[in-house]
């Protein structure tokens, strides 16, 4: 058992705080939309120039004109602002955005992260990602625990290039969830029907009591 993307999606959206300007990387953060705690207002910021992003369309009611930063089609709401990206990112670097919600490849018990290319791919640019992790108050990332040779995402050190170094505040994975904390990661939670070893089996950075 593990929790699947939706489930993992659901998990981040607990996340939130009522008043807070967050921004949803591509992947399955974009999925927390869909799972805002009842009684939480939150405005959904997404870096290509909409603050106030409202939830995926239902079947037939897509608006190709309205996308966030992954290219899928999302909806407005009535108090949706629209903007271009040198305004966009001026909110990301002005320290406006509270929170950022990211996939990832990989990171480090340091909270170091790899989430913009691998080496030898095609890869059409770095994104916002960079600004983000260097703007936004704080950083959690969702992603898969392990990839798909069974090797674990969650490292000592990262291989792949780096988005940010010292970045990451929280991980959720479809294992569990873990803080970065001095000497490495410190286990909050472990996913539906996951255990303890489990999590640390499939671990390979430092795990600290």
């Amino acid at each position: 058992m593990a929790w699947d993307r939706n489930q993992m999606a659901a998990r981040a959206a607990r996340e939130l705080q009522d008043g807070w300007y967050v921004n949803l990387g591509i992947g399955i953060p974009t999925l927390v939309s869909n799972y805002i705690p009842e009684g939480i207002t939150v405005t959904l910021q997404s870096e290509n120039g909409m603050l106030g992003m409202g939830p995926f369309p239902h079947d037939g009611e897509e608006d190709a004109d309205l996308i966030n930063a992954g290219k899928q089609t999302i909806t407005e709401l009535p108090q949706t602002a629209f903007f271009d990206s040198a305004q966009s990112f001026a909110m990301i670097r002005g320290g406006k955005i509270a929170m950022a919600i990211l996939g990832a490849m990989e990171v480090s018990e340091k909270g170091d992260l790899a989430n913009w290319m691998i080496p030898g791919k095609l890869v059409k640019g770095m994104g916002g990602a960079m600004d983000l992790v260097a703007g936004v108050g704080r950083v959690v990332v969702v992603m898969d625990h392990t990839n798909k040779a069974g090797e674990s995402k969650v490292l000592k050190e990262c291989i792949l290039p780096l988005t940010g170094k010292r970045v990451v505040d929280r991980i959720i994975t479809n294992l569990g969830v873990l803080d970065v904390v001095p000497g490495g990661l410190k286990i909050v939670e472990c996913a539906d029907g996951v255990r303890e070893t489990e999590l640390r089996a499939a671990t390979e950075a430092t795990i600290v009591e």
